[in-house]
């Protein structure tokens, strides 16, 4: 798998946004580049050669008339176009303005104006980028060059390539941003369908998406419904299936638990065989009533809202513990809730025989109210759950390892898939963590109501 396969979804879309908004801008700018240099260039040469030919008359007519005064002429002529003007008869050269050394420029550029052509050559003078310009005065048997500096043009160039590369590197950013809104939005039907999963997975059956008018989004709503429904249609064919099949055990069932207390009240007339045998039936015959009894409170469905009260959780634990005898009660605040007062107290014996059967009795019942949630915590003595146990613990048939089981345990594994199935349906949340000092502490939260 590659570094680019790695990166999140969003990352790459900017960057590939990024990236072409980047090469596009540059393209653009190198073109702009061309043609603008190009064309200053072009201009400034053009009007260079116009106004050296015009100078290299004026310098023509001063020679034709005489020596004299060409001196002036020169000074004259270098003042007014700010550069070197100079003059090369023979081997002697005069000069105007900014004196140059003819000796300093290309030697082809002044070999080609002493063979009798006109040339223009750029190039540079003590840091300084000049154009040069030769005309053959073949008559006099003299060159005459102007020598003009660039200064401004090369001050626009340097403007002109930073505002081109800044112009790049915001097209790029612009291009990230682009991209970043883009992948927002063309990943926000993929956020519902992945919030709509995540809510079915923690047991909203019902959740639904909307089935928009996009054509390229209407297959994937349809079909995650078409999912989620047949999922919810399987759901509750088990669900009905169980509560029938415990409904229908109930009765051979009683009829077993009857025999079997009359054989358990004349076991000590039975021989030590069929006493063992009869202890152990027993045992199975209570583990397979308690079995029953989950199953059919699990196959009840949703829960009733009209059973809901308003309920005090102190209270209700209270008088809970208060039946099974003296429990480290911890109580922080009296927090009230809605709830059905059946479907709690089930949620707070299964907690606590959980503890007694796989964390060696309970050490602590809290009591709290935290930030608008009223919070149970059952702290046990046991070993604890790993970390990658803690989300299995609340299936269904999860009865933990065998050795830290108790050995008369009866249970089947449902107790804690009932907590969890109704603690959702009071919208709550449950989970179990580390206890300080060791042990396994669960942990139930409703949402708490203002007084």
């Amino acid at each position: 798998m590659n570094i680019a396969s790695r990166l999140p979804l969003r990352t790459r879309v900017m960057a590939w946004f990024s990236l072409i908004s980047l090469v596009v801008a540059g393209a653009l700018a190198v073109a702009t580049w061309h043609l603008s240099t190009g064309y200053m260039i072009g201009q400034r040469e053009r009007s260079a050669i116009a106004q050296a030919t015009g100078n290299a008359r004026l310098v023509e007519a001063q020679l034709r008339r005489g020596p004299d005064g060409l001196s002036e002429l020169m000074t004259g002529l270098g003042a007014e176009v700010e550069s070197a003007v100079l003059l090369v008869d023979g081997g002697d050269w005069f000069s105007g303005g900014n004196r140059v050394d003819p000796r300093r420029l290309p030697t082809a550029f002044l070999d080609t104006v002493r063979g009798g052509r006109a040339a223009h050559q750029r190039t540079v003078l003590d840091g300084v980028p000049v154009l040069a310009v030769g005309l053959p005065l073949p008559e006099l048997s003299a060159t005459y060059v102007e020598v003009s500096p660039l200064r401004e043009l090369d001050r626009t160039f340097h403007f002109l390539s930073w505002l081109l590369v800044a112009g790049a590197l915001i097209s790029a950013l612009a291009g990230a941003l682009l991209g970043r809104w883009a992948a927002t939005h063309a990943l926000r039907p993929l956020r519902k369908v992945t919030a709509a999963a995540a809510d079915a997975a923690r047991g909203d059956l019902g959740v639904r998406l909307p089935v928009t008018g996009d054509p390229d989004l209407v297959p994937l709503a349809e079909a995650f419904n078409d999912t989620a429904e047949r999922l919810q249609q399987r759901v509750a064919r088990d669900t009905r299936f169980a509560g029938d099949v415990s409904h229908e055990l109930r009765s051979p069932l009683t009829t077993m638990l009857n025999a079997m207390a009359v054989l358990h009240r004349r076991r000590a007339e039975l021989p030590p065989g069929p006493r063992q045998a009869v202890e152990l039936l027993d045992t199975d015959l209570r583990r397979f009533r308690r079995m029953v009894d989950d199953l059919l409170e699990i196959s009840r469905g949703d829960q009733d809202r009209s059973t809901h009260e308003l309920v005090d959780l102190a209270e209700l634990v209270a008088a809970v513990t208060q039946e099974r005898g003296p429990l480290p009660l911890d109580v922080d605040a009296h927090p009230w809730i809605v709830a059905d007062r059946r479907r709690l107290e089930r949620v707070v014996v299964n907690l606590l025989d959980n503890a007694n059967r796989h964390g060696k009795g309970v050490v602590r019942l809290g009591i709290l109210s935290r930030d608008g949630w009223a919070r149970m915590e059952v702290d046990d003595a046991g070993p604890g759950v790993p970390a990658a146990d803690r989300e299995h613990v609340f299936e269904r048939f999860s009865r933990g390892s065998p050795a830290d089981r108790d050995t008369t345990d009866s249970g089947v594994g449902l107790g804690l898939a009932l907590v969890a199935q109704h603690v959702r349906e009071h919208d709550g949340r449950a989970w179990v963590a580390e206890r300080p000092g060791g042990g396994a502490r669960f942990v139930v939260e409703l949402p708490e109501v203002s007084e």
